[in-house]
């Protein structure tokens, strides 16, 4: 049954998630094929996920207040839009030091955020990449269930969760992206490491939005997700504590390329204005306002520069 619910729920959901990528779409965003280097124009980019557009919305519009001309290349994944950095087609970006460290520069992972940040500023730095500060919030992995559902089975942390799974194998299912599945900083690894395993059949591959919807509905048990996503309140949702210290650190930083840098040095503190004013509670209610409330991104992003004083309404 909850295969055959699960089918009709993902048809429901892709078509809640066209609607907004279409939402989120609006404003002055290209592809990047679309892309012509012009002179003087900062290129920000984006990954494919909310948070992501909503930092480079709000990067864009600041930029354009003071003075920029700014073309936006949004959606792409982790790997296209660092490439794009290191060839020249996009001048930042927002990345996360947990992906700086291990997929870019294929490092061990890092769960101390000083620790994390100075590496791989170190490491990029000869590649002609400059990380900024980096805002204080960590959008890292979190393994989240319904706390109804937590409470009754007595599960708070990953290790009450490798427990309960060890006795119940059979009675959890597993809602992830792909990607969680084949990292090393994903399920493979946190089963090592709090000793326990889903079976095989009990996995549900699935886009990493619906993650958060399929748990909500009850298709899955548990479900992987980020730290700081808003639907995680919004679908009363409770992430478990990682009592062994699993996930890498992934603090938000915006990186850009040197030459970039150089020719504008001014561009470190517009950086700074913004990353200096986001904190894990105002990132969560940003992304909240986008997938609950379904908000235009660019009133969001707008709203948010003004509450902070950095541009005028």
């Amino acid at each position: 049954m909850k295969k055959m619910h699960f089918k009709y729920t993902l048809i429901i959901i892709s078509c809640i998630l066209l609607g907004s990528a279409v939402l989120t779409g609006c404003g002055e965003s290209h592809n990047i094929n679309s892309h012509i280097n012009k002179k003087g124009t900062i290129v920000v980019g984006s990954k494919n996920f909310t948070e992501q557009i909503i930092l480079s919305k709000i990067t864009s519009i600041y930029l354009r207040e003071k003075g920029f001309e700014v073309e936006e290349v949004v959606t792409m994944g982790s790997r296209a839009v660092r490439a794009a950095l290191e060839e020249g087609y996009v001048d930042l970006y927002w990345e996360y030091t947990g992906t700086g460290l291990m997929l870019f520069n294929e490092q061990p992972k890092e769960t101390d955020p000083e620790k994390a940040y100075t590496k791989v500023k170190t490491l990029d730095a000869p590649k002609g990449i400059v990380w900024l500060d980096r805002a204080d919030f960590n959008n890292t992995y979190t393994i989240l269930m319904r706390k109804e559902d937590a409470a009754n089975k007595g599960i708070k942390t990953l290790t009450d969760l490798a427990a309960y799974a060890n006795e119940h194998s059979q009675d959890l299912m597993f809602g992830s992206n792909a990607e969680f599945c084949s990292r090393k900083d994903g399920l493979k690894g946190l089963e090592a490491k709090y000793g326990f395993k889903f079976p095989e059949e009990n996995i549900i591959k699935m886009e990493a939005g619906l993650t958060y919807i399929s748990l909500r509905e009850k298709v899955v048990d548990v479900a992987v997700g980020f730290a700081t996503d808003g639907r995680i309140e919004g679908f009363n949702l409770i992430p478990l504590k990682d009592d062994k210290h699993f996930f890498p650190v992934y603090d938000a930083t915006p990186v850009i390329r040197k030459e970039v840098l150089e020719k504008s040095p001014e561009l470190e503190r517009y950086l700074r204005d913004i990353s200096s004013r986001l904190d894990e509670k105002s990132m969560k209610n940003l992304n909240y306002l986008i997938d609950m409330e379904h908000r235009n991104v660019t009133v969001v992003a707008r709203e948010w520069l003004v509450k902070n004083g950095l541009i005028a309404e």
